[in-house]
């Protein structure tokens, strides 16, 4: 957990602790059902912990944001940044069901009152949002329709209101059609280590 203090030195201890206890209940539902790779069980911190918190390096939530965390999987980005932003609501929404009860059980054994955890599809989801987060869920032309019409049009922080999409490699035929703005974020600006070389925070926005 070094590191995560290393690039996250306002977290408090109890939230470090927090994160570290999530290794420990990932790999007991491994054990059930595979919720997360071996392979990337074995670099859990570092492409989990760290890779979900790299959206802070671009935004600080402010108390009272919502944020919509769509194909959410086993938690992420969402329950890192639930554990590492208390005054924020996080929704979290898989389509499949025995991933949302991944979720529930981790966030319950957290105490994380900041998390809901929905069996659904994104577009059938109701209510709007500051934010959605996601992480390589579809290719971004299919994404963003899914949600476009998910985010609040208010916006109260320095990044408008819309989309922080985590995902990897070249993006550029991704985003040349997309119907909005956008900007990317390198997260090898933020974090040293090789993984994240070619990881990008893609930031779409009206």
């Amino acid at each position: 957990m070094e590191s995560i203090k290393k690039y996250f030195p306002q977290l408090k201890n109890s939230q470090v602790e927090a994160l570290a206890a999530m290794l420990d209940l990932y790999l007991e539902w491994n054990e059930k059902i595979n919720v997360i790779s071996r392979k990337d069980m074995e670099h859990f911190v570092q492409r989990h912990l760290l890779h979900s918190l790299s959206i802070l390096k671009v935004i600080s939530f402010k108390p009272g944001t919502e944020v919509m965390d769509v194909g959410t999987g086993g938690g992420f980005p969402g329950l890192p940044l639930a554990v590492s932003c208390p005054d924020v609501h996080f929704t979290l929404v898989d389509s499949i069901g025995k991933k949302i009860k991944v979720v529930r059980h981790v966030a319950t054994q957290l105490g994380l009152a900041n998390v809901d955890a929905i069996q659904s599809r994104a577009e059938d989801m109701p209510g709007r949002y500051d934010f959605i987060t996601s992480r390589a869920v579809k290719p971004l032309p299919v994404f963003y329709p899914w949600v476009k019409n998910k985010i609040k049009k208010s916006s109260r922080h320095a990044l408008a209101n819309g989309i922080l999409y985590l995902k990897g490699g070249n993006l550029a035929d991704e985003l040349a059609g997309l119907p909005c703005r956008y900007q990317v974020y390198a997260i090898s600006d933020f974090f040293s280590e090789a993984y994240f070389e070619t990881k990008k925070i893609v930031h779409l926005f009206h």
